[in-house]
């Protein structure tokens, strides 16, 4: 019982972003830079979703999830956090598709929208393969330091903050008004998973697992904790 509960968070979470676009996408005039737009986000959302349902399938738990699953309270944070979570992140293309006039292409709709497919690569990439290392044997109670964890200690939430900058710099230069409050979309993105419910509790995580681990405490000085390459801040 205590998998199937822990199947609810992701499946619904992806099925609320994928039934508004959807539906937003379905009441628009269903311009190409709608199409694009909807079809990146839906992309995205059925790939996390199907992603973390196979995960937690074959690992039977989910460490993040473990935390709060007895706690009411800490349970109805989370889901209410969920639902901003989901629309202040979807406020770009939600306006996007409410836009009963187009415009022509222009460099920042192929700007923004190559951003989200380097994001949405670069996620699917770095989801791979820690998948792949957890799920082999010869690495229990070890930590990935492999592939683009090398260069990153969260390059998927690298990736998703990039996928997402990019879906509201497509949309950006079609804003007026009180829309141009969705630059709060990758503001927010950013936020919430470098200091609420993304890196600092993964953070704990692998301190408490591997803090005693001298490699893994040259690993944490020398690789940054989210954009590669770049080390301006320790979480």
């Amino acid at each position: 019982m205590k998998v199937i509960s822990e199947f609810r968070c992701p499946i619904i979470c992806s099925l609320t972003f994928t039934i508004l676009t959807y539906l937003s996408l379905n009441f628009s005039r269903r311009y190409l830079r709608q199409n694009v737009q909807s079809s990146c986000v839906l992309l995205w959302a059925l790939r996390l979703g199907a992603y973390l349902f196979y995960r937690i399938l074959k690992m039977k738990k989910d460490a993040r999830f473990n935390r709060i699953r007895d706690s009411p309270s800490k349970l109805f944070g989370v889901w209410m956090m969920q639902g901003i979570w989901i629309i202040v992140t979807l406020l770009p293309t939600l306006c996007v598709n409410q836009k009963r006039v187009d415009k022509k292409l222009t460099t920042t709709d192929y700007l923004g929208w190559s951003l989200w497919l380097f994001g949405f690569l670069f996620e699917v990439i770095a989801d791979g393969q820690k998948y792949a290392f957890k799920t082999n044997p010869a690495h229990k109670g070890k930590f990935i330091n492999s592939g683009l964890w090398s260069i990153s200690r969260h390059p998927n939430y690298f990736g998703e903050i990039c996928a997402w900058t990019g879906l509201y710099i497509s949309s950006s230069h079609m804003l007026q008004g009180n829309e141009r409050l969705c630059a709060l979309s990758p503001v927010f993105i950013t936020l919430m998973i470098s200091f609420l419910s993304g890196i600092p509790l993964l953070e704990r995580i692998a301190m408490k697992q591997f803090g005693g681990n001298s490699a893994y405490r040259t690993y944490r000085s020398h690789v940054p904790v989210l954009i590669p390459f770049i080390s301006f801040s320790k979480i």
